[in-house]
């Protein structure tokens, strides 16, 4: 693709360079229902109309989509302080005056609105650029997309929202542009950086954003692990920082990259200074994960912003750096026409699929077609205003910013201890069930994780033996389910525990007596099982427990032991004539079962078979 212009014609990269990535999108329905005041340039509504492209233009069916879960107090103070979290938590619209103090002290307020939901909305931005970080470091996916974050202005305990700045009268052409400024009250890419430095020694931050990103730059101002690259405009324009000499301080020293530029430039102008300056980054600072923040006020036409970028243009900058294949953290940021910042959202996550030049260039037609008329094209146009940044500028700040990189340390010195905890991140566990739970709601999208792992086999691993329940044997058929046979003579063990299964006992447990008669059932059988008996040994009573031996694991044996042991007989008997005496009705029930102990035995040792069967018709009766 190329573009032609005074200049002449500038390739641009629509994503088709480079090996195909991995990407997992997140998106969460909700954010959609939260609205700023009547007037209010920033509308969430806007991430609904990106989101209702990328799936009319089937782009959910090359990527994975999550719903991330909403960040929780905790996380969010890992960053933020306690009190700044607690007051957001509690405040509304209904109930904001009795926190004049606190709206003071937080920057938040009239130009900094407080809306319904407030907490709630921030958690959704926030928790889907903290898992988005979390899958890049379990290497899950190569490219993570959250069009709901990029809030790149809040600060630790502030709010940086709408507010009028001194000097400027209401009659200023740049009164608007001060006075309504993008709100950020949660600063989800400082959270997601700290996600992603658990696993990362180094990480780059790059802003294309026309504010300077002075909320992100302030909290790794003085480190040399996190480097940051803003392209903003600069000077009588909200935040107000972000100058060339703004360079970090400390450790940090050289680590803060800031290339001002003025009203107007295009997409050649951007294209001329951001590929060699991100090139530079990537030459002398090596990051081992990039976090790119997208916001498309820098495009032309938008309600805020001041320059003239098309909407290739801009995305030329997502697939230039997609083509260094680093892990890459997309978010959004600011962007006040609606219109056009859903469709540079879009196309920009066609371009991270490398789809970006399948794309018809007309809008499909969705619920929310009437937006982008009259023309219903997939494209954002520059216009016609002056470009204020010469060659020259350009030229003099860029070999600036060159310099200042010469003096950072290729790689920087970091000692890796163990892993920090994660700052609420989703667990294994988690993520498993978040990948169920997208399977059953998007059954057409992808195989979980969990699934595929369950299909391989790894050949050093166990495997089922050709006779275990349920195991394929050589010949194709599937082993059936034992029988378990109960032991008669242990029935008041649990038959889950193993003492009732003569399957988990020795193999010299004796059989039930095989019974001619088809009268007498394997219960009446088994009330004698043959034993040898001696002259002098009496029959043991019915109901009566074995004696415990070493070999009690086998009942028959203990059986034979129980009868044979004169002295341990006369000590039960005893026992039990003093149950009998407690317990007189117990006693009664004891007696028809001393008689049939009492009958005689035959010489091979089992009750005769008119005896058994005489019992048999006594049970029914």
């Amino acid at each position: 693709m190329s573009l032609t212009g005074p200049l002449g014609s500038v390739a641009l990269n629509d994503g088709r360079s480079g090996a195909p990535r991995k990407v997992a999108y997140f998106y969460d329905d909700d954010i959609g229902y939260y609205a700023y005041p009547v007037g209010h340039p920033m509308k969430p509504h806007r991430i609904r109309l990106a989101h209702n492209l990328i799936m009319h233009y089937n782009l959910y069916r090359h990527m994975e989509v999550y719903r991330a879960k909403p960040a929780t107090k905790m996380e969010m103070t890992q960053f933020h302080t306690d009190e700044y979290i607690d007051f957001l938590q509690k405040v509304t619209p209904d109930n904001m005056d009795a926190y004049q103090k606190e709206q003071g002290k937080y920057n938040v307020g009239d130009d900094c609105p407080v809306i319904d939901g407030l907490f709630e909305f921030c958690g959704i931005s926030a928790g889907a650029s903290m898992e988005g970080a979390a899958r890049l470091n379990r290497q899950k996916c190569d490219i993570a997309v959250n069009w709901a974050g990029g809030l790149h202005h809040a600060k630790k305990s502030e709010a940086s929202g709408f507010c009028y700045v001194n000097g400027l009268s209401p009659l200023s052409p740049h009164f608007l542009l001060f006075a309504a400024r993008d709100i950020n009250i949660s600063a989800d890419i400082v959270l997601g950086i700290l996600e992603l430095l658990r696993f990362n020694k180094r990480v780059l931050y790059i802003d294309i954003d026309v504010h300077h990103g002075d909320g992100v730059e302030e909290a790794f101002y003085t480190t040399d692990r996190v480097m940051t690259v803003s392209f903003h405009k600069y000077g009588e324009y909200f935040p107000g920082t972000g100058e060339l000499r703004d360079i970090g301080i400390g450790q940090g020293k050289h680590y803060a990259v800031n290339f001002p530029m003025r009203d107007g430039i295009t997409d050649m102008s951007y294209k001329s200074v951001f590929e060699p300056v991100i090139s530079g980054v990537m030459e002398f600072f090596r990051p081992d994960v990039v976090v790119l923040q997208c916001g498309s006020d820098s495009l032309s036409g938008d309600r805020l912003g001041c320059f003239n970028l098309s909407m290739r243009g801009h995305a030329n900058c997502v697939g230039f750096v997609k083509s260094f294949n680093k892990p890459t953290l997309v978010v959004g940021g600011g962007g006040y026409t609606m219109r056009n910042v859903s469709r540079t959202w879009a196309y920009e996550t066609a371009v991270v699929l490398g789809k970006a030049h399948e794309l018809d260039p007309n809008i499909p037609y969705n619920e929310y077609y009437a937006y982008y008329g009259p023309d219903f094209q997939l494209d954002v146009r520059p216009s016609n205003m002056e470009n204020a940044n010469s060659p020259e500028y350009l030229e003099k700040i860029k070999a600036a910013v060159m310099e200042n990189l010469r003096h950072t340390v290729p790689v920087p010195s970091v000692q890796m201890q163990d892993i920090p905890p994660s700052f609420g991140a989703m667990t294994d566990e988690e993520e498993a069930e978040l990948d169920d739970l997208n399977e059953d709601m998007n059954k057409d999208v992808r195989v979980t994780q969990r699934d595929t792992e369950k299909r391989i086999v790894h050949g050093a691993e166990f495997e089922d033996s050709d006779d275990e329940e349920g195991a394929i044997r050589p010949n194709g058929t599937r082993a059936g389910a034992k029988r378990q046979f109960t032991d008669f003579k242990n029935d008041d063990g649990a038959a889950e525990s193993g003492s009732a299964t003569p399957a988990n006992q020795s193999t010299t447990a004796a059989e039930p007596a095989e019974v001619e008669d088809p009268d007498v059932t394997i219960e009446d059988a088994s009330i004698s099982a043959p034993a040898p008996a001696a002259a002098e040994d009496k029959p043991a009573r019915a109901g009566s427990p074995p004696k415990k031996t070493k070999t009690e694991d086998e009942p028959a044996a203990a059986a034979d032991a129980a009868i044979s042991d004169k002295d341990d007989t006369e000590k039960e008997k005893e026992k039990e004539k003093g149950a009998e005496a407690q317990h007189p009705e117990a006693d009664k029930e004891d007696k028809p079962a001393e008689k049939e102990a009492e009958k005689p035995v035959d010489a091979d040792g089992d009750i005769g078979m008119e005896d058994a069967i005489v019992k048999k018709e006594d049970d029914k009766q």
